[in-house]
Order: C-alpha cells, then sequence, then structure tokens
C-alpha cells in the first residue's frame, strides 16, 4: 500500500454539516458546491474537503456527522453566508494515501488503515484532529465511477 508522510499547514475551511448514515445521499455536498462556484472557490485555488467525524461502529449510523468542505483563503470574509460555517483545520502531520475505486470501497480502505496498516508501523493516530477526505473528482464525471481522494490519517509527532 502506498502511503506517504506529509505536513498539513493550518487551513481554514467553509462547511456545511450533515448528521446522518454516511451511505445516504450527501445534498449537502451539493449545497456547498454551489455555494463554492458562486464565491469562485474551485481548484486548483481552493480544495473539496470530507470530514467523517463519527465512526459507525461507535455511533449510531444515522447520528454520525459529516463535513463538506471547501478551503477558503486568508481575509475571506464571513459574513452573511446562510447555513455556510467556518473553522481553521490544524495542521500537522499526516500519513496520506492515494484512493481510486468506487466510493463505497472507501470504509473498507478506512477499516484497513486503522485495523491493519497502523497497527503494524510505528505511527499512532492523533485522535485530537479528523481523518479528512481531499476529493480531487466527481465519481459521477468518472468513466469508471470512481472516487479520487486522497485520505489523510492524522497522527502524532
Amino acid at each position: 500500500m502506498d502511503m506517504t508522510l506529509k505536513q498539513l499547514p493550518e487551513t481554514e475551511i467553509a462547511f456545511i454539516r450533515r448528521t446522518g448514515s454516511y451511505f445516504e445521499p450527501q445534498e449537502h455536498w451539493g449545497k456547498l458546491i454551489h455555494w463554492a462556484s458562486e464565491h469562485n472557490l474551485y481548484p486548483p485555488s481552493s480544495q473539496f474537503i470530507g470530514i467523517s467525524l463519527d465512526n459507525p461502529n461507535d455511533v449510531d449510523p444515522h447520528e454520525c456527522r459529516h463535513d463538506a468542505c471547501v478551503t477558503v483563503p486568508k481575509n475571506f470574509d464571513k459574513t452573511g453566508h446562510g447555513e455556510i460555517q467556518f473553522k481553521m483545520l490544524e495542521g500537522g502531520p499526516y500519513i496520506v494515501h492515494h484512493f481510486y475505486d468506487t466510493p463505497e470501497k472507501l470504509s473498507e480502505m478506512y477499516k484497513y488503515i486503522f485495523e491493519e496498516w497502523l497497527p503494524e508501523r510505528e505511527y499512532s493516530v492523533d485522535k485530537s484532529r479528523n481523518t479528512l477526505e481531499f476529493n480531487l473528482n466527481n465519481p459521477a464525471e468518472d468513466p469508471d465511477g470512481k472516487s479520487k481522494v486522497d485520505l489523510y490519517v492524522p497522527i502524532k509527532n
């Protein structure tokens, strides 16, 4: 498995939070993408990031929280954006895996990384920071329906 170590800088994001099963439709992404487009926040200057805040093995699947996020530039005017919220992602070291497969297999990759790959290495997860999914494509537009995601797993120094 291809994993690299990267240092992520502190990053400001705009986001919409959704509560519900990770496997149900994700309408909050459409709302965020529409808002981001209206504010000229799209690649390559901005990046879309998904943050799954709960482990469905520990939390009822319908209580799982997910943030659909887009990076915003410094000094972005954060007033008057309705349901859009803002926060700062803490920087630090991450193990990064480039995932390219069907969206359903992402949960299998999480399981492999956390239950097999990491325990066999000298790294330990930094539970004070979130795992981040940098979304590099839209699977609906991919010829094979696959997701291209850089999966960032926070580790301790």
